[in-house]
């Protein structure tokens, strides 16, 4: 019951005011995390992306507003990402956080060798965010079925390729020892494709779940997953379809 209570108790909150909420709790965490970071133009580079983010979020909260739900996970990469742009995604000391609780180490308990900490947030990144991507997709796209899981996965994959380029180029840019603490490869020549993997990986985990919920909820499930992989349209499309309307043009 008191989980329901709880879930009662959430739905009365506006969305609005939810987002409210949690954006003052994160500006409160940024706040902190802004001061004395390891290496502050590295933090100013890792929050580039964050602002950016943040003010889309704001400035279409009123056109498109997301579930509680998705807010809450957006709002908790957002905090993961902050911990590693304060430190460096290479330099977080959760190995020695988790000592100091404890009193062993996580690293040689999992038997790491190195630094994760990066890892953990580009699966977080499939996890939390794949989510709010279906959202997305299934409010303005109108994507049903299949297509409402495999696109949030599609989508995650891609920007975390086009996130891999955008740290390669950068690092690229400045070079030195801000592109190296930038970058965070901690000597892995597969860092980029491990990190892709992960958020490929969380972001279908996140997919599965939802897809297993809505199955035992969804009545109709089984036949919108059909239907969503049902040919709409037999006519072949690329010069066919260019000839059907040369045809149809012309006939006006």
């Amino acid at each position: 019951m008191t989980g329901l209570h709880g879930t009662v108790a959430l739905m009365v909150i506006t969305h609005r005011k939810y987002l409210l909420i949690l954006s003052v709790l994160f500006l409160v965490f940024w706040t902190a995390l802004a001061i004395k970071p390891l290496y502050r133009d590295d933090w100013l580079v890792e929050n580039i992306l964050v602002a950016v983010f943040a003010v889309l979020v704001w400035a279409f909260h009123r056109k498109f507003t997301f579930s509680r739900f998705s807010y809450t996970l957006i709002f908790l990469f957002l905090c993961l990402h902050e911990i590693g742009a304060h430190y460096t995604f290479a330099e977080v000391p959760y190995d020695r956080w988790f000592q100091a609780v404890f009193g062993r180490s996580l690293n040689s308990l999992l038997g790491w060798e190195r630094n994760n900490f990066d890892r953990v947030v580009h699966f977080g990144y499939g996890l939390l965010l794949a989510y709010p991507v279906r959202e997305i997709y299934l409010r303005v796209a109108d994507v049903k079925g299949f297509w409402g899981y495999f696109l949030p996965l599609d989508l995650t994959m891609s920007t975390s390729m086009m996130y891999e380029v955008f740290e390669w180029a950068a690092a690229f840019l400045f070079g030195g020892d801000l592109g190296a603490a930038y970058l965070g490869t901690q000597g892995d020549i597969w860092d980029a494709q491990k990190d892709m993997a992960l958020a490929s990986l969380g972001a279908l985990i996140a997919m599965i779940i939802t897809g297993l919920l809505n199955h035992s909820l969804q009545r109709d499930f089984a036949r919108e997953w059909a239907d969503s992989l049902r040919i709409k349209h037999p006519s072949p499309l690329g010069e066919d379809e260019i000839a059907r309307m040369v045809k149809k043009k012309t006939r006006r």
